[in-house]
């Protein structure tokens, strides 16, 4: 079985916006909002590994329905919810961007569709060096899920970091977590994962 390598790796926070996190927002998660400690951890580690971080961000428009099916099943978001430029489609002031960090802004449930995040993945570490990715965020059932496949369907590893990722109900996590583990790549507990992240360092640093 692979094992993350630094150098190869690229961490994707999924939608950790005020709208999905802050208690009475619109979108509101609360397993989300209890495991930013868990997200945090995974962040740091990876930035003390030099692993890239690229945050993405739902946004829906006033001016027109930009995501159209989505608004039928949840009717509510016709009008409130993840808007473009607002306080509630900012990232949560516990996990804020970094100057150096990416953010890539979405339409659909999967980071990978129509944005520019398989082109920064290509780039970012030196070309075509990413060919992991770490998936930490919300919803874990929807959006988490949903890049996790386009990440798979696009020959990226995938590392689905149980703990530092946030469902609606914890059989929606359950399950999300079984079917990566099965199918789609890696389930790994963030402890776990900056572990195993630091003996990759190490590894190199001894072969160096």
């Amino acid at each position: 079985m692979w094992r993350v390598q630094p150098k190869n790796t690229a961490l994707l926070v999924i939608d950790m916006q005020n709208d999905f996190v802050l208690e009475g927002y619109p979108m509101e998660v609360p397993m989300a909002r209890r495991r930013i400690p868990e997200m945090q951890k995974v962040i740091t580690g990876c930035r003390e590994a030099g692993i890239p971080v690229i945050y993405t961000q739902h946004i829906l428009l006033d001016t027109f329905d930009v995501s159209p099916l989505e608004s039928t099943y949840n009717p509510a978001l016709l009008t409130a919810g993840m808007r473009g430029g607002t306080f509630g489609a900012q990232v949560v002031d516990a996990l804020a961007p970094e100057p150096e960090d990416v953010v890539v802004q979405k339409h659909r449930y999967d980071a990978f569709h129509n944005t520019r995040l398989e082109s920064v993945l290509a780039g970012i570490s030196g070309l075509r060096q990413v060919d992991t990715v770490i998936i930490i965020g919300t919803l874990t059932e929807v959006c988490c899920d949903s890049t996790a496949r386009g990440a798979y369907m696009r020959d990226f590893k995938v590392a689905f970091v149980s703990d530092a990722t946030g469902a609606r109900s914890d059989a929606a996590q359950k399950a999300t977590e079984e079917t990566m583990g099965t199918f789609f790549g890696r389930v790994l507990k963030s402890g776990e994962l900056v572990a195993e992240i630091r003996e990759s360092e190490s590894r190199e640093g001894r072969a160096a």
